[in-house]
């Protein structure tokens, strides 16, 4: 493990050991604090995250655009906050602490066992309305997450994350796919985070105006197991509760080939995640390159290529 990577992994600890032990108000205000700091120094990532605000919100100019960033980040870190302190909460706060709207597309769906694939895009706390499903639905899911380095910073969020009650597959080593159907196929619950494509593989959707690609994973899914695939989009608002909206079905077309199905659902998808994105784009957190235009340094996209 390298310098950097140790220095990583004791950040997180710390976080983990440490904030979660805070009063929610100081949690809170330590959040802020961080959140305008990182916001003030404009790095990388801030950088990256106006600039994909630019595209959300196409007629901003710099005021709004500066605006927007800093509300970005003071979200991006109340998810931090949230999540350093999600294993402390009890079961009655993590079931009041989410709110979703139109949550009957969910429960129909587990009660039919059939299947369900919840699709989100990285927006507000995805861990919080995971231990939501699990506390208040009581139905467990399986995930999938990316690999970090260092691998015991990974080996912490799985461990979180299963601590709040999810089944974790690694997204690297090809077998997450077939595990993910046989759990569908048992009726069961599956959660992807679903509008940033990590593999070569990805389908071309239009996103807000322009090319982006976008995993293949959950259109794949409903198609070989019948599964029901429901986008979801969160926010926050002005309280404690975290907002969230369960979207209708996304259906499988009844004619074309399996790519042609496959395009059709992802874009539907797509559609969906920038709909609450355009509502709430303060709320998604998106510090990485992730339209065509920008991944090629060849065709900077607006902002510039942070």
């Amino acid at each position: 493990m390298s310098p950097q990577e140790r220095l990583t992994d004791a950040l997180y600890g710390l976080g983990w050991g440490t904030v979660k032990k805070l009063p929610e108000p100081a949690a809170v205000r330590l959040g802020q604090t961080v959140a305008d700091l990182a916001w003030k120094r404009r790095g990388k990532g801030v950088r990256r995250l106006e600039s994909n605000y630019a595209r959300v919100v196409p007629d901003a100019g710099p005021e709004r655009l500066a605006e927007l960033s800093r509300a970005g980040m003071r979200s991006y870190l109340r998810y931090w906050m949230e999540s350093f302190r999600l294993p402390a909460w009890s079961e009655e706060r993590i079931r009041t602490g989410f709110d979703p709207k139109d949550v009957h597309h969910l429960t129909d769906g587990i009660a039919s066992d059939r299947g369900v694939i919840l699709a989100l895009p990285h927006m507000a706390n995805w861990d919080l309305a995971g231990a939501w499903v699990t506390t208040k639905l009581e139905t467990p899911f399986t995930t999938v997450a990316e690999r970090l380095r260092p691998e015991s910073l990974y080996d912490r969020f799985v461990a979180y994350r299963e601590g709040l009650g999810m089944e974790v597959l690694p997204h690297s080593g090809g077998t997450a796919f077939g595990t993910l159907a046989r759990r569908l196929r048992d009726g069961g619950l599956v959660c992807l985070v679903a509008e940033r494509d990590l593999s070569a593989s990805g389908v071309e959707v239009t996103f807000f105006g322009d090319t982006a690609t976008m995993p293949a994973g959950p259109a794949l899914l409903a198609q070989q197991t019948g599964a029901l695939l429901l986008p979801v989009t969160l926010w926050y608002d002005d309280s404690p509760v975290m907002q969230g909206r369960v979207h209708p079905p996304i259906e499988v077309p009844q004619s074309g080939t399996r790519p042609e199905r496959t395009s059709v659902m992802t874009q539907a998808l797509a559609d969906a995640f920038a709909s609450g994105i355009a509502d709430h784009p303060e709320d998604w957190h998106m510090l990485q390159r992730l339209w065509r235009a920008d991944l090629d340094p060849a065709r900077p996209g607006p902002g510039g290529t942070a």
